[in-house]
């Protein structure tokens, strides 16, 4: 092994990189939950469990990026794999949530608007990056992956969390909503930056 092999290998096994491997592990783990509740008809305390490890892995997301500040372990592919293991998460999670019918019919659009909005992202970062042009994330991003997160916890428990205190699912869905107008207003933010490299690259 090459001086520079054992060197990527090291970052690689990094704190903030472990955390954002947990939070891809855990995706697995939160579908097989919501799948057993719901589809096969298992207990609702699986929806408790499956928040928890949902709130968990939500952490990790606020966790990876502070500590790889703070003890200098920023690395490139900590800040590919970082939006991967969000995207992974969330995305999951809303279609297993469609699949149960948690969201359902006008919701369902809320949905499609956040999915589509990162696909778009993820194909221009992609596009850009081969131009070296880098886009950051706008702290109104950073805002709506919160909002996506809070509102698929308070989906996560659904029917087990209305048994025990009414207006779980309700909330969940409003604040998806919210998520969904913010992603739509950051989605065309990015894109237009993206757009204007575009139009300067072809110049």
């Amino acid at each position: 092994m090459t001086v520079t092999t054992r060197r990527a290998a090291t970052k690689a096994m990094t704190l903030p990189n472990i955390l954002t491997y947990s939070r891809i592990a855990a995706v697995p783990v939160v579908v097989g939950c919501i799948y057993w509740q719901s589809s096969m008809d298992g207990p609702l305390w699986l929806r408790w469990v499956a928040v928890a490890i949902f709130i968990a892995a939500a952490i990790t997301d606020f966790l990876d990026g502070y500590y790889a500040r703070i003890w200098n372990q920023q690395s490139s592919f900590g800040r590919m794999l970082d939006p991967i293991a969000d995207k992974l998460l969330v995305a999951s999670c809303l279609l297993m949530l469609a699949s149960d019918a948690t969201i359902n019919r006008w919701t369902l659009w809320a949905a499609i608007v956040i999915l589509c909005r990162e696909i778009l992202v993820s194909g221009l970062r992609e596009y850009l990056a081969g131009l070296r042009v880098s886009v950051p994330v706008t702290q109104l991003a950073k805002w709506k992956t919160a909002a996506q997160l809070v509102a698929i916890g308070f989906l996560l428990a659904g029917e087990a969390g209305d048994v025990l205190f009414g207006y779980v699912t309700f909330t969940g869905i409003v604040l998806l909503w919210i998520s969904a107008i913010v992603t739509l207003y950051t989605g065309y933010d990015y894109f237009r930056a993206g757009v204007r490299h575009l139009f300067e690259e072809d110049a």
